[in-house]
């Protein structure tokens, strides 16, 4: 049977190269576009676009229909720094999107759901190094709560009803095509590109604060490869462990500095440090690799070569 595949929250930072990724796979009009405002040229003017709310059960029933959907990657979501400004309105975002695409697959309108978590599901009394992958999860963010509140959500849906929800605990994600959207882990984007703009960049975590990354080839690869997965090898319904590098803010620049000598670092640390300071600083990914395959390709060194020579050749 042919997919046909919304993408929610296509105009994000994940949403854009996971909707073009999807659409170079199973064809553009098989891949529809969903969210509140429009996109870049590129994703707007590669196949079909829908202006949703995902908040509106109706309306989002309304979109699967039309299109007879089969699958749904739900990528909406209010992140971690922002989320701290409008906790009420980040819960309610966060939690009544997964709630509604999570209904349509119970009631059978869909048959496959796609939804991110985050290692901001970790908190200060997690194991920092090698998080394994059931663990305490004890989160002090907005964000945190509602990821882990979702993924509890998902392993009941699938034990209660069958529905074939996948998922994956996002490390620090880290593209040239897309700026990120309010989260912690930020400042591994914006220093490339401050580093070709500026020659210098002032970072908000400090200098040695180590967390878990991931280029963003990796994380769309990463997740459709769990997605195509058969269903039998998927072991964890909540979410799985997925790693690929470890680093700090110093290793990032001076990984820069081996590219822009005059690259210059300082550190004015602001509230997103405490936030950070309650996360892994690695992660086991162990199950990940044993159920599905995933192996990551991308270390930090090639993150930067991949970041410093697409950001300066300006390609869309």
């Amino acid at each position: 049977m042919q997919k046909s595949i919304l993408i929610i929250g296509a105009c994000g930072q994940i949403g854009t190269e996971l909707t073009l990724t999807l659409r170079n796979r199973y064809g553009n009009e098989n891949v529809i576009a969903g969210d509140i405002r429009e996109g870049n040229e590129t994703l707007m003017d590669s196949g079909p676009f829908e202006i949703l709310d995902a908040t509106d059960y109706d309306a989002l029933e309304e979109v699967v229909a039309y299109y007879e959907i089969n699958e749904v990657y739900l990528m909406a979501a209010m992140l971690s720094a922002t989320a701290e400004k409008f906790p009420m309105r980040a819960w309610n975002l966060n939690m009544k999107t997964l709630f509604n695409v999570l209904n349509l697959a119970r009631d059978k309108k869909i048959d496959t759901v796609f939804w991110p978590s985050s290692i901001a599901v970790f908190g200060p009394n997690t194991p920092e190094t090698l998080t394994p992958q059931s663990t305490v999860m004890e989160p002090t963010t907005v964000y945190g709560i509602s990821k882990q509140s979702g993924e509890r959500w998902c392993n009941y849906y699938h034990n209660k009803f069958g529905v074939d929800v996948r998922s994956i605990r996002y490390p620090g994600l880290i593209s040239w095509k897309t700026m990120p959207g309010g989260g912690t882990t930020d400042y591994a984007v914006e220093i490339y590109h401050k580093a070709l703009s500026d020659k210098k960049y002032t970072c908000f975590l400090s200098a040695d604060t180590e967390l878990p990354m991931m280029f963003m080839d990796d994380a769309i690869r990463a997740t459709l490869e769990l997605m195509e997965a058969d269903p039998k090898n998927i072991t964890v319904r909540s979410s799985y462990n997925l790693s690929a590098m470890s680093f700090t803010p110093a290793q990032v620049a001076a990984s820069i500095k081996g590219h822009i000598p005059e690259f210059e670092i300082s550190y004015q640390p602001d509230f997103r440090q405490a936030i950070a300071d309650t996360w892994p600083s690695s992660i086991d990914d162990t199950q990940a690799r044993r159920d599905w395959g995933w192996k990551p390709r991308f270390d930090l060194e090639e993150t930067t070569k991949e970041m410093l020579g697409n950001i300066k050749s300006g390609r869309p």
